[in-house]
């Protein structure tokens, strides 16, 4: 069994979920796959609005479920980071790099702990020193994954994992995909361990 994650570094939603979708997949026997895509592309062809772009109230509505899953989980979460957003591109493009050339597993624990220094370590990972420490963290060379995601050829390839994304129908991160099946949003992991369950 195989889970898609969709997943944009900069999302509480991703971060929320993190610990958890890899709980289910572990308990399943299933692997999971990160694809750090563009959602600023996959927004403007899926009818999508930017957090900035959307209205008063639900930026306030957005700030009251981020605290009542906060407190739900019981996990660390700033509900205001410092570094949010911070520069996604080229740190995609290292997490897609480390993804195609050692693995799954070690793009996803990278992944994750991106995520975590934002929302629950206040940090900025497009800090080059920040970055080199938190790959170092999963066992990386932060500064030479830096480099080898400066290639042309991993912008493009995120493009295109994008433009994957748009055509299987993901609109919104994170996007859990099994199959056909798109379970939208980290509220959505019970129905995902439910579908795992089913083998």
């Amino acid at each position: 069994m195989h889970v898609d994650c969709y997943l944009t570094l900069n999302s509480p939603w991703t971060y929320l979920g993190s610990a958890r979708i890899e709980a289910i997949c572990a308990a399943h026997g299933a692997t999971i796959r990160p694809w750090p895509v563009d959602f600023g592309l996959i927004f403007a062809e899926s009818g999508g609005v930017p957090l900035p772009r959307r209205s008063a109230q639900r930026r306030a509505y957005r700030m009251q479920e981020l605290a009542r899953w906060r407190d739900q989980l019981g996990v660390p979460l700033i509900l205001e980071p410092p570094h949010f957003p911070f520069a996604e591109p080229a740190i995609a493009q290292a997490v897609i790099a480390l993804r195609e050339t050692q693995g799954d597993a070690p793009a996803l624990a990278l992944a994750h702990r991106i995520l975590r220094a934002v929302w629950a370590e206040g940090e900025n990972p497009a800090d080059p020193a920040t970055f080199a420490r938190l790959a170092a963290d999963t066992g990386q060379d932060g500064p030479a994954l830096l480099a080898l995601g400066a290639e042309p050829r991993w912008a493009a390839m995120r493009e295109a994992d994008s433009r994957a994304a748009l055509a299987r129908g993901v609109f919104g991160a994170p996007s859990y995909v099994i199959g056909e099946e798109i379970f939208w949003g980290q509220d959505r992991l019970d129905f995902v361990q439910r579908r795992l369950a089913q083998g």
